[in-house]
């Protein structure tokens, strides 16, 4: 569920602050660089391959879909009176997106947002189109990646920029396949842009019910044996679920943005269907709010639990103690041996026949005196 308990706690603490700073890394150019400027940066998102662009055509009549094997094959698409959507998958270069700005007019700003990963959820109008950003919750091999999804739409267009070499929008071109699916072929593109925003908002219920899981699991830990590996753990989770908020408290606002709009490209009918999307959102975040006060009073539980099992171990060695000091008294006693023949103030009872016996019965009596005190006053 975790990392590898086999390597050293220190080696596994090292890999999860990198992993966290990953998470609020940010790709960008040069202090002075000219805006819009468009330069190849790294990819943070794994799972990166080849670049692949896939086209979607249709109408109220017929979908069509291609393979395109560079952005300037869509052209005689463009020409149609049609409505298009352009997914852009995998690590997308600088002459690709000068080729697409070319075609569709693109702003220079939103090309190097697309290029500089690690932007916040944001819309930004311009002239005839608009600009989205989202990060993508990816929940995979028990690691929480934000993928960055950038969106250009227009009014007859959607372009999709995602730098996974696998389709996250695949189910949404299921629907379109459909025959008869007439929300999308008798909608305007914004019914398809809501589709793109609706997947990336509600992949966050599945990475929340792992996490859900994986906090049932560590409570059962916590009641059973909590160790410092434990509080590694809700540490670890505690930073995820950070990173979650981080991510979804903009994308709330963004779908807030989109129903305030006065744009055009938002026709009023799809208004309800955006505030779906926010509902969607606030469920979201009051899951994760409740998720985070979890993870928080584990680390109170955890702690109230080891000051407990020390109050436990520090009650009994005081027993034990208490128990050995008044035989200690005795012993200690009976161990200066005075003894003098003529003397009034010698120890009479190192000549008692008995007096060994005698000395055991009163420690055992001592002893048994204090257990039953202890019991009495319910400390042991």
């Amino acid at each position: 569920m975790f990392y590898d308990r086999s390597v050293l706690p220190t080696a596994v603490q090292a890999i999860r602050e990198q992993h966290f700073m990953g998470y609020l890394r940010k790709n960008y150019h040069a202090p002075g660089t000219a805006p819009g400027t468009l330069t190849a940066t790294p990819l943070l998102a794994p799972g990166a391959g080849e670049l692949s662009i896939h086209l979607i055509d249709y109408t109220a009549d017929q979908v069509e879909e291609v393979h395109l094997d560079s952005a300037a094959d869509c052209t005689p698409y463009l020409e149609r009176n049609s409505k298009t959507w352009m997914q852009v998958n995998g690590p997308v270069d600088p002459d690709t997106l000068r080729s697409l700005a070319e075609l569709f007019d693109l702003h220079n700003l939103a090309l190097e947002d697309i290029l500089n990963t690690g932007q916040r959820p944001k819309v930004e109008q311009y002239d005839d189109q608009m600009f989205i950003t989202l990060q993508l919750p990816v929940y995979k091999d028990n690691r929480l990646d934000l993928v960055q999804i950038s969106l250009f739409v227009g009014a007859s267009y959607v372009i999709s920029f995602c730098p996974l070499s696998t389709d996250p929008f695949e189910p949404v071109r299921k629907r379109m396949r459909k025959p008869n699916n007439r929300n999308f072929t008798s909608r305007g593109v914004d019914y398809l842009l809501y589709a793109l925003i609706d997947l990336v908002i509600d992949a966050g219920f599945p990475v929340l019910e792992d996490f859900g899981d994986q906090l049932e699991l560590l409570e059962d830990r916590l009641l059973l044996r909590p160790s410092r590996e434990t509080l590694s753990d809700i540490h670890y989770l505690k930073r995820e679920l950070l990173i979650m908020r981080r991510m979804l408290w903009p994308q709330r606002e963004l779908v807030g943005t989109l129903l305030r709009t006065e744009a055009e490209l938002i026709q009023p009918g799809t208004h309800i269907y955006l505030r779906d999307c926010l509902d969607h959102t606030v469920q979201i975040i009051e899951l994760l709010e409740s998720f985070r006060e979890m993870a928080t009073s584990m680390l109170d539980i955890y702690l109230s639990s080891v000051s407990n099992r020390t109050n436990e171990t520090m009650r009994v060695l005081t027993i034990i103690a208490t128990i050995f000091i008044p035989l200690t008294f005795v012993v200690g006693i009976y161990g200066m041996n005075f003894e003098h023949p003529d003397s009034p103030w010698a120890m009479p009872e190192l000549g008692w026949y008995y007096g060994y016996p005698l000395v055991w019965g009163i420690m055992i009596a001592i002893v048994g005196g204090l257990i039953w005190f202890f019991r009495r006053r319910h400390w042991m």
